[in-house]
């Protein structure tokens, strides 16, 4: 098997890795996996949809989260050459959001694994630009 292993920024397979597609699309590089761990990363441009005025909004930063705990799911399918399962959020509790990003910018967003139990999945996601944490949230995903 011919499997790409990150850093990847290759941003048409990343956007395979997510079943969300352009223009929503929240995520263009895979910077880290393992099995509890995964980093994203994504660069502010002005054509994406939750651009703003010189800022990247607060829905973007909910989103980037999201679609990296769904890139953790689907790279690990990927890597077994299997299609990923469809997921949805089940729940976003404390998310807190500290700065908003500028156009330019690049994200770098860490999700933690918690706890993996029956298909539900809790996770923690941090977002840093600069080295500065700008966004922080629990995110509960569940499979269909």
């Amino acid at each position: 098997m011919n499997h790409l292993h990150p850093p990847i920024d290759n941003t048409e397979f990343v956007i395979e890795l997510i079943p969300q597609k352009k223009p929503f699309v929240m995520v263009d590089k895979l910077l880290h996996f393992s099995e509890n761990k995964i980093i994203s990363g994504l660069t502010i441009k002005d054509s994406n949809l939750f651009y703003s005025q010189n800022t990247f909004l607060e829905p973007g930063l909910i989103e980037n989260m999201a679609q990296t705990v769904a890139m953790h799911k689907g790279y690990t399918y990927y890597l077994k050459n299997e299609p990923a399962p469809v997921g949805y959020i089940g729940a976003i509790k404390k998310a807190e959001i500290f700065e908003l990003p500028k156009l330019g910018s690049e994200l770098v967003t860490t999700v933690t694994i918690l706890h993996d139990i029956m298909g539900v999945t809790l996770v923690e996601a941090k977002v840093e630009c600069d080295e500065k944490l700008i966004a922080v949230s629990e995110i509960k995903t569940a499979l269909a």
